[in-house]
């Protein structure tokens, strides 16, 4: 069985509710009939330090994290739309995951390589298209493989306070793109499974 881990960049602690936690846990769901299961963590409920590096020392709480990233098949990164762009917490995800580039495995592949990434953005607000795309480059930059229509996302009303975890019922186009999603990620975490990329 693959595992899947999603890092939930909402700027709420737990336990508050969060609409970046709901779209994750629906995306963990679609996968869990290809044979994916999951869990979700909440990266603002960590003393996340900045830099660059895997470990920053002084109570830096990403090592931990790091290893749950190091276990998982799929990576999850999920977002929230703030002033256009993503939350603070998920730029400081990317810059803390930019330590692996200088990591190989055994065989001296990028550490990340053999893994796969996708996106998932809720807001009340435009921004996503573009968060998605900046989320895509940093995530493909340290390794991670993106599947073809990796990203799902929700856009609120522009101006109003209706929050993704407040609507009724999940939009259909939204959970049909959620289902796309679930299956070519699992998809490509089998092939790239069976067949790693070449080692240099």
């Amino acid at each position: 069985m693959l595992h899947a881990l999603a890092l939930n960049c909402t700027l709420k602690p737990s336990p508050s509710e969060s609409s970046g936690d709901l779209l994750a846990q629906q995306v963990l769901d679609a996968l869990a009939p290809h044979g994916v299961e999951g869990e979700i963590v909440r990266v603002v409920d960590f003393d996340v330090k900045p830099g660059v590096e895997a470990d920053m020392g002084d109570g830096d709480e990403w090592p931990a994290i790091r290893e749950k990233v190091m276990a998982a098949d799929i990576l999850v990164f999920a977002t929230p739309t703030w002033m256009g762009h993503m939350s603070s917490v998920a730029q400081r995800v990317l810059e803390r995951l930019d330590a692996e580039l200088s990591e190989t495995d055994d065989e001296g592949r990028p550490i990340l390589a053999g893994k796969v990434a996708v996106v998932a953005v809720v807001g009340n607000e435009d921004g996503a298209h573009a968060i998605i795309a900046d989320a895509y480059q940093g995530l493909g930059d340290v390794g991670f493989s993106i599947p073809s229509q990796g990203g799902v996302y929700w856009n609120g009303e522009a101006m109003h306070t209706t929050d993704y975890k407040d609507l009724p019922e999940t939009p259909e186009k939204v959970a049909s793109t959620t289902q796309t999603l679930a299956r070519h990620a699992a998809h490509l975490a089998k092939v790239l499974a069976e067949q790693p990329y070449p080692a240099p």
